[in-house]
């Protein structure tokens, strides 16, 4: 059996991306708000309160989750660009979860901030330049540098995962 917490299966990086995998990734990112607006069209009320499998995320928190791990990416980008390899912090998502904002009340707000937020960043992306794509920030938790090129990758993968697990959470009725 597949694992639930991953339904298009664990993140695996490539050894080598090609112009042509960044430029689809990029679009994955460019959509991603689009295609959210459309798989929650219409939730409503305890809706959002379902989840893909026991114990996860309910719809609600990945909307919210999704907000905030991207604009975080996005802030890595910026600094990576700007910086020399910097340090940039992690976060608790779980704890993030537990806040006040996460609020089913509030879970159209992050796809309204999912909006702009990814226009920019698709934006940003596609004004790289080949060596721009080589700069990396370092991640303390995970104890190494991230690559542009690999974050791209990996965000890419997170949308598409994340949206699936919404669609299995609203399609269990």
């Amino acid at each position: 059996m597949n694992d639930p917490r991953y339904p298009i299966g664990k993140f695996e990086s490539a050894t080598h991306i090609k112009a042509e995998d960044r430029t689809a990734a990029i679009e994955v990112i460019r959509s991603f708000p689009l295609l959210l607006q459309d798989l929650l069209e219409g939730v409503s009320g305890s809706d959002w309160e379902r989840t893909y499998r026991p114990g996860s995320w309910n719809v609600a928190q990945l909307a919210h989750h999704l907000a905030d791990s991207h604009m975080n990416c996005f802030i890595r980008f910026k600094l990576a660009l700007t910086e020399d390899t910097p340090t940039i912090k992690p976060y608790d998502e779980n704890a993030w979860t537990r806040q006040e904002d996460y609020a089913k009340e509030l879970a159209q707000a992050s796809v309204e901030i999912s909006r702009g937020l990814h226009s920019r960043w698709s934006s940003l992306m596609e004004s790289m330049s080949e060596g721009e794509w080589e700069r990396s920030f370092f991640h303390p938790e995970q104890g190494k540098e991230v690559k542009l090129r690999g974050a791209l990758e990996y965000y890419s993968w997170h949308c598409r995962h994340h949206l699936k697990h919404i669609e299995i959470a609203l399609n269990k009725g």
